[in-house]
């Protein structure tokens, strides 16, 4: 029903847009800092075909591509990132510049973010604290948006059916001329997810879930000047959490959040300033039986002014000034957590020297101020050297610090008011080495983590967070590529290796949740309209307590995935794929194994 009403809207935009002069003029980026961190750090992006074909949801995006572990309660459940060996509240979710990880929780879960309303992910390990603030210590992950000028009138519909019905739909409508840019968009995802996982005596049951996005993007220009935006985003999600047995109660998690983003840009000669304004909302309800009032639920609301200034002060030196002013409330239902608020400000400073074109520096220094508690000094230092066409060193090092979220201060009982916010020193040295069509990169990296937080059984037997840990992750991450085409033919292939020692100073043990080893890769070939591609992820031994234990860990597997896909008539896209090709059991979670052998038909209209 939903693919067919987004077909009759399509139809009627093809017919307009086939008199419409494409002519490819500014594509506005809304995270300008994230160009100014790849200069010193390694960054990886998605596009927006590549996660399409491939991938169903953002966790497996990222679980099939990217460096990052993924811990997910089963597939579409609660989802979150682990960059080189940290916590999912140690990663910073960056939504068009601007941190949405929630602020109950400290945290973004990776399937409440969508994933076809974007145009591009960006995933960057490292620190990025005086850039991105609270949570920045392991990486960061970036859901980017993008208006053009001058581009016409454009349009498109995919859609996807797959097993354990699963139905994922998204359209997309840009319209923009000189001085104008209009983006909408709109994606759906159902799913009954009732796979079973006989080699467990596991089935899937009340694990269905769905969830719908909603974006547009406003941009005039006024002159050559100044460029005015609007970006906005509404989600909302329902999830029901698997249960073990059918006499358990069904229990369900509901969540809805809205992003506004005001955004003034003026740009001349030496000088650009990028203003932004930003309204978001969080709320969730959580029903432990789904058939009941909710048992416990918050909303949250953030204002936040956000000011990023760059001046050209000559011609190898540069100053950016950034600040940023937040006014955050929350409300909690049953929770212990009433009327919290919090008032921060912040400011950086990032200076940069280029003295020649293969050598560039950068320094910055960021003071947070934070109501009720102190919040560190930050620091940072990058350097690029770039001494041939086919070799680059990359060298960085920051300081970078978490906030307690609201559940760690307020929630009842067991909040903590008495927390220190955690805080690291982080290193990577990355180099990159391209030589005709094939790129290598290593990257080793160090990171010293202090006053970690972590929730713990009191004498009295209730959970209350505090400052215990000492973590230290050091490791490597090693990436090689390879693209050639000749007449009619493509051939690519991606193939990354992340080894990971993760440590509790205090126990000597590997932290939880942290994989020693991972490989992940994709190899494509095409001819003409046809390709095929293989992608495959293979994770070490991952222990799944502090004391770790051989018997309850996660043992090592191997998932392979494979698809083809076509081009019809120029502007018609088919593909098949097929997940868990060798029907592997596994899991990323204790005791909730991802599904086998699955499929999934997708089609892409693209006008």
């Amino acid at each position: 029903m939903i693919i067919r009403k987004l077909s009759a809207v399509f139809g009627f935009f093809c017919v307009f847009s086939a008199a419409q002069e494409t002519q490819i003029d500014t594509v506005y980026i809304f995270d300008r800092q994230l160009k100014g961190a790849a200069k010193t750090q390694s960054v990886q992006r998605i596009s927006a075909e590549n996660f399409q074909r491939t991938s169903t949801n953002l966790s497996e995006t990222l679980r099939f591509q990217t460096s990052v572990f993924i811990k997910e309660n089963g597939r579409g459940m609660v989802s979150s990132p682990s960059f080189r060996g940290t916590t999912a509240q140690q990663t910073a979710f960056v939504w068009n510049g601007i941190n949405v990880n929630s602020v109950f929780l400290g945290q973004g879960d990776i399937n409440n973010l969508g994933l076809l309303g974007y145009d591009e992910i960006v995933v960057k390990p490292g620190g990025g604290s005086v850039r991105y603030g609270s949570g920045a210590i392991g990486g960061s992950i970036h859901l980017n948006n993008q208006l053009s000028f001058r581009k016409g009138f454009s349009s498109e519909l995919f859609g996807e059916i797959a097993s354990f019905g699963t139905i994922n739909s998204s359209w997309k409508t840009a319209f923009s001329r000189d001085n104008l840019s209009v983006n909408i968009s709109a994606s759906h995802l159902e799913s009954n997810n009732d796979y079973e996982v006989a080699e467990k005596l596991y089935k899937n049951t009340n694990g269905q879930y769905t969830n719908t996005v909603l974006s547009t993007g406003f941009g005039y220009r006024i002159g050559s000047s100044n460029k005015f935006f609007l970006q906005s985003q509404f989600f909302d999600g329902h999830q029901h959490f698997p249960i073990f047995s059918e006499n358990q109660i069904r229990t369900k998690y509901a969540t809805r959040s809205s992003r506004n983003i005001i955004n003034w840009n003026y740009q001349q000669k030496s000088i650009e300033n990028d203003l932004k304004i930003a309204l978001l909302e969080e709320n969730f309800n959580y029903f432990a039986n789904k058939d009941q009032p909710k048992s416990s639920g918050g909303t949250a609301n953030t204002f936040l002014i956000k000011e990023d200034f760059y001046y050209q002060i000559a011609r190898n030196f540069s100053l950016n000034v950034l600040g940023e002013f937040q006014n955050i409330r929350g409300q909690g239902y049953r929770s212990g957590i009433h009327n919290a608020k919090r008032t921060v400000f912040s400011a950086a400073g990032l200076l940069s020297y280029q003295p020649t074109e293969s050598v560039f520096f950068e320094a910055g220094v960021k003071k947070e101020l934070i109501e009720n508690y102190e919040a560190p000094l930050l620091l940072s230092f990058g350097t690029r050297w770039h001494p041939a066409e086919f070799y680059t060193l990359k060298l960085n090092t920051s300081r970078n610090f978490r906030a307690p979220s609201f559940n760690d201060l307020y929630w009842q009982p067991g909040g903590n008011l008495l927390l220190k916010p955690e805080t690291s020193w982080q290193a990577e040295l990355s180099q990159e080495i391209k030589f005709k069509n094939y790129r290598i990169s290593a990257t080793p990296f160090f990171i010293d983590i202090v006053d970690m937080i972590r929730w713990l059984p009191s004498e009295g037997g209730m959970w209350t967070p505090v400052n215990t840990n000492r973590v230290r992750s050091f490791g490597v991450e090693a990436a090689m590529g390879y693209n050639q085409k000749w007449q009619d033919h493509f051939v690519k292939f991606n193939i990354g290796y992340a080894y990971t020692h993760s440590q509790n100073l205090e126990t000597k043990k590997q932290l939880q949740y942290v994989p020693f080893q991972k490989v992940f890769g994709t190899v494509e070939y095409g001819w003409r309209d046809f390709g095929i591609y293989f992608q495959g992820m293979y994770n070490g031994l991952t222990y799944t307590t502090s004391d770790e234990s051989n018997e309850n860990a996660l043992q090592p597997y191997f998932v392979l995935n494979t698809g083809v896909f076509t081009t019809v008539f120029k502007h018609y896209k088919m593909g098949f794929k097929i997940n868990n090709l060798t029907n592997q059991v596994y899991e990323t979670t204790s005791f909730y194994p991802l599904p086998k052998r699955n499929f999934a038909f997708n089609f892409n209209i693209n006008l």
